[in-house]
Formats: structure tokens, sequence, C-alpha cells
């Protein structure tokens, strides 16, 4: 049952309209209620009232209300967090703030590689049009149909492209925002450089809606990839996987994707995604998909690939590889990574974790935190894979009838013994909250708590999330 609007919501809901019209507040059940639920399904929350701006002026003016009314707004752009970071609060004290009416690319240069977008622009949409000048948008992930430019800076977002581009905050030149009081901070020049104090876009990237509202960014550019080449490969161990990628570093920059998946993520795959095969012949206790790429036709990557494979080979550290031959044979080799978490489902499902650690541990980690886990917790079966090259892997424990609690705390455990964090790349929401609280340095916890005091005094910006 939809709550009914405080006093403060109502007013709010009323100056808003009086302002921009009735669109501008959405009221109708029917239209708020798809957007109260996360991405997995797992938090709900309520809200009176959806505020839709349409340019970056009533976004200003639209939060000095909410300042002037004290009524707090959770900002969302296309409510894909993993960790329930764009979901109002279950007591309907909230009210939505959608940006996905605030969806125009603003400008783009191809002599500049730089795309000036509105946070509400689908990162799907910006891939074709960077596409149509023949640049890319160097970041990717499973959910470009339905994320939002905004949310992917506001949760520093990465993907399979971090190996080579880094995650979101190294690919955002500036950053316009509406601060807490109302005030526009606009970083859209791009400056290379800019020594006046404190980076506010900066400190905007990662902050998951708790410090202000992002309503554009200046986008880093890429050229367009002329040629590109995926590989498969079977390998005996996460060291002898690290081991091949750096070598491979060591010899060319062509590299732009190295995924590790473990065999029985494959076996899991090939049983319950149809139409999926195994890319080689034999079993093996460890794969890597690996990706290389040229902007250049001329110079395509496939033999160098295929050298740099074949010595890897000779030197033991690879089993067995196979190339794919044609783009579908590259797009099979991707599904296979890209359906795990399917398979997972459709087995039982597991307990997710978005860990990292210094890259040069991963390898350890792996096998380390794996055994930790079958030992506390006996019929578990671990599975990590992901990005290894960024110190980045998915740990997915299928978990029996273990505490999943339990699980969890202990590979958060792991983690932070190991010098890593608690999440790589999906934010803290609400749904890591407590464990940031638990695990966290408490200096790092009173200056996150501090920033947050200092720029949203009244406490109105997505809250319960982050820091409390």
């Amino acid at each position: 049952m939809k709550p009914k609007p405080t006093d403060r919501q109502a007013q709010l809901i009323a100056a808003v309209q009086q302002r921009f019209g009735p669109r501008s507040a959405i009221t109708e059940p029917q239209e708020v209620e798809p957007w109260l639920t996360d991405w997995r399904g797992r938090v709900r929350g309520q809200a009176a009232a959806i505020l839709a701006p349409a340019k970056t002026e009533e976004v200003a003016a639209m939060v000095g209300l909410a300042a002037e009314h004290q009524v707090p707004l959770v900002p969302q752009g296309g409510n894909t967090s993993m960790v329930a970071g764009a979901t109002p609060p279950e007591d309907g004290s909230a009210m939505i703030l959608s940006l996905r009416r605030m969806n125009a690319l603003r400008s783009i240069s191809a002599e500049a590689n730089l795309a000036v977008v509105e946070a509400g622009m689908i990162l799907a949409h910006l891939h074709e049009r960077a596409a149509e000048l023949g640049r890319r948008f160097p970041l990717t992930l499973g959910a470009r149909g339905s994320c939002t430019i905004g949310g992917l800076i506001a949760t520093n977002a990465g993907g399979t492209q971090v190996l080579r581009f880094g995650t979101m905050r190294s690919l955002v030149a500036g950053v316009e925002a509406v601060l807490p009081d109302g005030s526009i901070h606009d970083g859209l020049t791009a400056l290379k450089k800019d020594n006046r104090g404190y980076s506010l876009d900066h400190l905007l990237v990662g902050s998951e809606g708790t410090l202000g509202v992002i309503t554009a960014a200046a986008l880093k550019l890429v050229p367009a990839v002329a040629a590109r080449a995926v590989a498969w490969a079977g390998l005996a161990d996460p060291q002898s996987a690290l081991d091949l990628l750096r070598t491979m570093q060591g010899q060319s920059d062509i590299v732009e994707g190295f995924e590790i998946v473990p065999g029985d993520s494959l076996e899991l795959v090939l049983k319950h995604i149809p139409g999926t095969r195994n890319p080689l012949a034999g079993k093996h206790r460890w794969h890597v998909l690996v990706e290389a790429t040229s902007p250049d036709a001329s110079e395509p990557p496939g033999a160098k690939l295929e050298a740099m494979l074949g010595e890897a080979l000779q030197a033991g550290l690879v089993e067995d590889a196979a190339i794919a031959s044609s783009e579908a044979q590259a797009e099979a080799f991707w599904r296979i990574r890209d359906s795990i978490s399917e398979a997972e489902r459709a087995s039982g499902g597991s307990i997710a974790h978005d860990i990292s650690v210094p890259v040069a541990a991963m390898p350890r980690f792996m096998t380390a935190a794996a055994a930790e886990l079958e030992r506390a917790f006996p019929g578990v079966e671990p599975s990590a894979f992901g990005h290894l090259g960024d110190g980045n892997v998915h740990f997915h424990v299928r978990a029996k009838d273990h505490d999943p609690a339990a699980i969890t705390r202990l590979v958060h455990d792991l983690v932070t013994a190991a010098g890593g964090s608690i999440s790589a790349e999906h934010g803290i929401g609400q749904m890591k909250l407590d464990e940031l609280e638990r695990l966290a340095p408490p200096g790092r916890i009173a200056t996150l708590k501090a920033i947050k005091r200092a720029l949203d005094p009244q406490g109105l910006m997505n809250p319960g999330k982050l820091v409390r």
C-alpha cells in the first residue's frame, strides 16, 4: 500500500508541480512502483513520489526545495545497483529523484576525444553515438542496456576493460552536479591542469549520490576497435594465469580483456546454458579468456596473440589454447564468461562477493580463501572468477545449507586480512553498510562521515547509503 505523503512531502510535491508542471512530480502508484525495488529484487522501499527534472536547472531547484522542506532524496538512474544503492528507504521518508529524462548527448568530438553526456543517458546509447564517429567509450558491463552514465559515475563502475582503461574515475574528464544546497558545480571544461584545491569531481565519483546529484559529465573517448582477437586457454592454477598476463603485457599492449574462469564454473555453464560449448577439447582446472584489440585494421592482433600463446605453451604456462576463428566464435567465448552467474542461479544460487586484493596476491588468495571456506563450512563450493588483472574477482560461494551471513563475514575477514576491499566495483549502498563499518579503519569511517556532514549537513542526499 502506497504511503501517504507527510506534510513536508506534500508541500514539496505541490511546489515542484506548480513550478514545473504535473509530470515533474509523479505520484501515481503504478508509475512509482517499478522503481521501489532493487535490481536483484532483494530490497524494497517506499516513496510518495518520483521527482523527474528535465534539465540541470530543474534539478537544482528541486534539490533546493527539498532542502527547504527537509525531504530526503534518492538519486536514481537505471536502478541497476547491485547493492540497493538507488532504492528508497522502507519507511517512505525519502522521495526518488529520477535523472532518466536527462538523457541528452550535449556534444561529442572525435578530435578532442570527449563526449559531454547527461546523467540519464543509457550506456549502450553512448556506445552507439561514439561508434558513429569512429570512437568508443571504453567501459562496458552486463547492464549496459539499462544502466545510466550518472549511476556509473556515482558508483565508480568497472567492467571488463578496466585492465587497459581503468575504472569510471579514469574516464571522467569533468563533472556537472547539483550539491545538497541546490547550488550547481560545473566542472565540464575538462581541464588537464587545475590546482584550485580539493577535486570536487573526484569526490563525487564513487560517492553513491550521498554528496550531490550528478547531472552531466565530460567523458574520455578512444579510437574504435578496428580488429580484435579472442582466445581461450586452459591452465593449471591462478598463478599461471597471472604469469601469462604479465608475460603478455611485457611483450605488447594489445591485451584489453583478461578474465579468469575456474573449471567448475565452466562446467556449470555447459550444463545449464543451452548452446554453449567447451572451447577446448580437454578438461582443465582453470581457464582464461583473453581479448586483444587494435585501432588499426592493417595491424590485426590475431597473429601477435597467437605467437604469445604459442610461447606460453612452450614455457608450460598454458596447457592448451584456442583462438576464435570468427566473430561468432569470439562472442561464444564471451558468452561463457558472461553466463556464469546465470548458470549458478540455475544450479541453486550462490552468495556473491565483489572483492579485490593486491593483484600480485590474488592467485594465492583465490585458492587459500576457497580452502579456508571449505574447512569452515563443509560442503560449500567456492568459485572465484573475473578480472584477475585488476585484482578484482567475483568470489561466489554455493552455500548448501550454511548461513549466508556467516559465509560473507568470513570472506570479508579474509579479504581485509589480505589488505583488500569488500567492494571492488559495485559500491557499498545499503547492502554492505554494516560490513564497511565493521571492517574499515576507524579513521576512514570518520573521514567519510565528516565529508558527508560538511557537504550535506541535513543528511538529505541518499540517506542510509555508504555512510550513516
